[in-house]
C-alpha cells in the first residue's frame, strides 16, 4: 500500500506542477520506481516481523505503520517535489493540493 500511495501521489505532484517530459516519460519512470519503492517498504516489515513481532506484535504493527507513513511522506516530498526542477505552475514546487500542515 505504501508503494501504491507513494507512486500515485508522486504522479499527481508531477502532473500538477508540470514536471518531467510528459505523461509517457513520467509513467515509465514511475513504473520503474514502483518495485523499488515496494522493496524499500517491505524490508522493514520483514525485519519487524522477525524481531519485534515474535514477542510484541502490537508494537511491531505500530512501528511498521509509523515507518510506512514516514516513508510515504519522505518519498513524495523527495521525489515528487524536486527543488532543483523549475516548476512554473507550482510555487516552491509544492502542488496546490498538498496539505499546508505537512512540510514539503
Amino acid at each position: 500500500m505504501t508503494a501504491t500511495v507513494s507512486v500515485a501521489a508522486i504522479g499527481r505532484a508531477w502532473a500538477a506542477c508540470g514536471i518531467g517530459g510528459g505523461a509517457a516519460a513520467n509513467g515509465m519512470t514511475l513504473l520503474v520506481l514502483a518495485p523499488l519503492i515496494w522493496i524499500a517498504a517491505a524490508l522493514p516489515w520483514i525485519v519487524l516481523h522477525s524481531t519485534l513481532g515474535r514477542r510484541h506484535s502490537g508494537a511491531a504493527w505500530a512501528t511498521g505503520l509509523l515507518f510506512a507513513l514516514c516513508l510515504t511522506w519522505f518519498l513524495v516530498t523527495w521525489l515528487g517535489m524536486p527543488d532543483s526542477y523549475p516548476a512554473p505552475l507550482c510555487p516552491d514546487n509544492v502542488p496546490p493540493w498538498w496539505p499546508r500542515f505537512l512540510p514539503a
